[in-house]
């Protein structure tokens, strides 16, 4: 082997596509037509200055000094091989390897391995690095794209301007992408996927804690992206604490109201974390009678004991891929690290437990292999610990995580004990208030593996480590009251992003999304502990999240809290029965009207004209809805008077948005037009993005029956901007679909048909709460514009990631 270019260097990566089936078409042949690609490119790298670093199979790794070296040599070997039964897939990436008397190591290897693997016989394909590096050069944007063990999404460029299927990414599912390459489990990794492939429906994948089940799982399941075209959804279940919660919590991640909407969809859902919710487990059985094409990829530390189930045991990491992994994460804190007979000896008092050793290579950092392994001698002379009857392996990982925690500072320690309140992560802020944490401590427990980043100002505890958190919290004096600091924290962010109407400012629902468990987890202290008042404060300031993400979920909380909270009357009491009242309204609950009154002759009582008023609109709109118009419009204009008089323009807003409804179906849409328009400035005036979104649709559709549809086009691009803006995606996908109609009704036919199949996909892959009720209304007029252009571009569209069809629409197409 030559000397290796060091510093900055671009890698060239080639394989052959289907080369088995290229043997049994080509038989005794393919042996020299295999030599003739290897001949190629070698002569292509040598011609540009490229070492060959290793060859396996009919795979090459080549390096490059320069990244137009490398580029020169992948354009040559595609096209000297473009006539050829032999088809190339490339992949191209700079980066700044170690370079040791093997070869090369490190991420950027493994990147350009992976961005190589996502294309396709014939096409190069080029990192976001190498085309910086080496200017345009006839790259095309392909767009990011998220890549198997990258833990950052990958702008990936195509050399040249072939035409070639999307890339193999992991851009069709929401599988969390893995910091670190998986280690060992090649074999399991494997069996794994056998089992899928050979029809088993529902697999539980089981071990101790702490054994790597999830990334195992999540490794399997991004290996099988190809093999579920309707998608792969990564369902976690460490923050659902009620069995009830599993199915809708399902739903809520696959995008469906209900899981027989899956009965057509070829999907796999890893369900991660089961092991506390087993009584669930019948919601599992239902989901795969109801879905014939679906799979469940499960991970538990006991089986579901379902008819069908295959049980996958996962056991320790072999001794050498315990010793890799502590090597892997040692040379991250210590890139001189080399691993010793201590650290082997480290690996197997560990029993191979994943998690154990990366707790282990966390203070690599500080000790030598020796010095740790005294210390853990020490601590774990048995390696046993917890219940007698608990299983060996968790109590190893138990003792595992003891000796961690008593490594830290008494400061740490109490830091580490109080974030057990946590569920499902938390932000830096959510730590300061309720744990008194700061930066410094909060680094110094990632460092120590006790933590880990989860995205911006987010961190995540392991849910085992959590679990032993949390029994020290318990154990402690101070817990009840870090637990109600815990509730009263989110009952002000709730109240902080304005989701009652009453509330002053714009809505902003995504500063709830992310703490949905930790909801869930402070609503159920509250109920366990009697802090009625407490609960309800918080789940009524819930009122719009719960009616646009799981209305049933947000009832059986208001419900639960409702006899815990204060007696009726009281204004708390009468907001949950509104709230209450909303959640049956939206599941089609006849109950909701019922509520309504009883809310509204609460709030009477209390004097309180301002809930009177608004929860005489929600009457008004179950009147509408069974056919009651005179009774309707008679609240709409007693509500609307009343908050024109004090001031109240939300309540405005929404009075005249339901009364353009009213004209509108009275065969009236100039006047409806006039109304819609009227509440769109209030609503934008006031911040109520979710209604002003609405009522530019109502707008737009009006404009359609009054034969303007440039002025429609207008008015649903408007509506589809402020959608993406405050990322409902319920509306940016209805609001698309209207600007499809648009540009159809205006006689372009490629671009309606883009936009109309980009959405189809998009719906495809994750469905719409509504969308198959309201499809034919919104499909016809687009579809009436059908032809071969638009059948064409509609193809096309398919292939292309929503987020290109919604830009597009943003530009104004016309």
């Amino acid at each position: 082997m030559r000397d290796l270019p060091a510093g900055t260097v671009t890698f060239l990566f080639t394989d052959v596509e289907g080369s088995t089936r290229l043997l049994h078409e080509h038989g005794a042949a393919y042996a020299e037509l295999l030599a003739q690609h290897r001949r190629i490119l070698r002569e292509a790298s040598t011609r540009n200055g490229g070492v060959e670093v290793d060859t396996q199979g009919d795979a090459f790794f080549f390096a490059f000094a320069r990244a137009s070296e490398a580029l020169a040599a992948a354009r040559e070997g595609q096209e000297a091989l473009r006539e050829g039964p032999i088809r190339v897939r490339m992949g191209v990436h700079t980066g700044e390897p170690i370079v040791t008397d093997e070869g090369y190591v490190g991420l950027d290897v493994h990147r350009a391995a992976r961005i190589a693997a996502v294309g396709h016989g014939g096409q190069v394909v080029v990192s976001r690095s190498t085309h910086d590096l080496a200017g345009d050069h006839d790259l095309r944007d392909l767009g990011e794209h998220r890549l198997k063990d990258l833990s950052a999404p990958e702008r990936i460029f195509q050399l040249g301007d072939g035409e070639f299927p999307p890339l193999r990414s992991l851009n069709a599912t929401n599988l969390p992408v893995a910091a670190n390459p998986l280690v060992g489990r090649e074999r399991e990794l494997a069996e794994l996927l056998e089992l899928f492939r050979d029809s088993a429906r529902l697999v539980t994948l089981t071990g101790a804690g702490g054994s790597g089940k999830t990334r195992l799982g999540l490794q399997a399941a991004a290996e099988l992206v190809g093999d579920f075209p309707r998608g792969v959804f990564f369902v976690p279940l460490a923050g659902v604490r009620q069995p009830e919660l599993v199915a809708s919590t399902i739903a809520a991640t696959v995008g469906v109201r209900d899981l027989s909407e899956l009965r057509e969809r070829r999907a796999l859902l890893v369900v991660d974390n089961f092991e506390h919710l087993l009584d669930a487990a019948p919601e599992i059985a239902a989901l795969l009678a109801a879905a014939p094409l679906a799979s469940v990829l499960a991970t538990s530390r006991a089986p579901l004991r379902l008819e069908g189930e295959r049980e996958y045991p996962l056991e320790p990491l072999r001794d050498e891929d315990a010793v890799e992994l502590l090597t892997q994460r040692a040379r991250a804190v210590r890139p001189d690290f080399e691993p010793d007979d201590s650290a082997r000896e480290i690996c197997r008092r560990l029993d191979g437990l994943p998690l154990a050793v990366e707790l282990a290579a966390s203070r690599l950092r500080s000790l030598g292999s020796r010095a740790l392994l005294e210390r853990l001698e020490r601590r774990l002379p048995l390696l046993t610990g917890g219940r007698r009857d608990a299983p060996e392996r968790q109590r190893t990982l138990r003792e595992t995580i003891e000796w961690s925690y008593d490594l830290l500072p008494a400061d740490q320690q109490q830091l580490f004990r109080r974030l057990s309140v946590f569920a499902g992560g938390f932000s830096l802020a959510g730590a300061e208030v309720v744990c008194d944490a700061d930066l410094d401590l909060v680094d110094a427990l990632v460092e120590a593996s006790l933590l880990k980043a989860a995205g911006q100002d987010r961190f995540l505890m392991l849910e085992t480590i959590r679990e032993f958190a949390a029994e020290r919290l318990d154990a402690n004096e101070e817990a009840e009251a870090i637990r109600r600091r815990h509730a009263e924290f989110f009952v002000e962010l709730a109240q902080s992003a304005n989701l009652t109407i009453e509330a002053e400012g714009p809505m902003q629902h995504g500063l709830v999304v992310p703490e949905r468990s930790n909801v869930r987890g402070a609503l159920a202290w509250a109920i366990a502990s009697g802090y009625g008042d407490l609960g309800l404060r918080l789940a009524t300031a819930l009122e719009n999240f719960w009616v646009t993400t799981d209305p049933d979920e947000g009832r059986r909380w208001l419900e639960d809290l409702l006899p815990l909270g204060p007696a009726a009357p009281s204004p708390l009491h009468a907001l949950a029965l509104r709230c209450i009242g909303n959640c049956a309204a939206i599941s089609g609950d006849e109950a909701a009207e019922d509520l309504y009154e009883q809310s509204l002759a609460e709030s009477s009582a209390l004097g309180d004209e301002l809930r009177s008023a608004l929860v005489s609109v929600r009457i008004a709109i179950q009147a509408f809805r069974r056919g009651d118009e005179a009774r309707a419009r008679r609240l709409l204009e007693v509500s609307l008077a009343f908050f024109r008089r004090i001031g109240f323009r939300k309540g405005e807003a929404q009075c005249l948005d339901f009364l353009g409804h009213l004209e509108r179906r009275g065969g009236s849409p100039e006047r409806a037009l006039e109304l819609y328009e009227g509440s769109t400035s209030l609503y934008r005036e006031t911040g109520f993005s979710w209604g002003e979104t609405r009522s530019l649709l109502a707008s737009a559709e009006t404009l359609f029956e009054l034969g303007r549809p440039a002025e429609a086009a207008r008015s649903a691009t408007e509506a589809l901007g402020v959608a993406r803006r405050i990322d409902d995606r319920i509306g940016t996908v209805y609001a698309l679909a209207v600007v499809a109609r648009a540009v159809a009704e205006q006689g372009d036919a490629e671009p309606a048909g883009r936009l109309w199949g980009a959405l189809e996909a998009e719906v495809d892959r994750a469905p719409v709460a509504g969308w198959k009720r309201d499809l034919d209304e919104l499909a016809a007029p687009v579809l009436a514009h059908t032809g071969p252009a638009f059948e064409t571009a509609r193809a096309e569209g398919r292939l292309w990631p929503f987020e290109q069809a919604v830009a597009l629409a943003l530009e104004g197409v016309s």
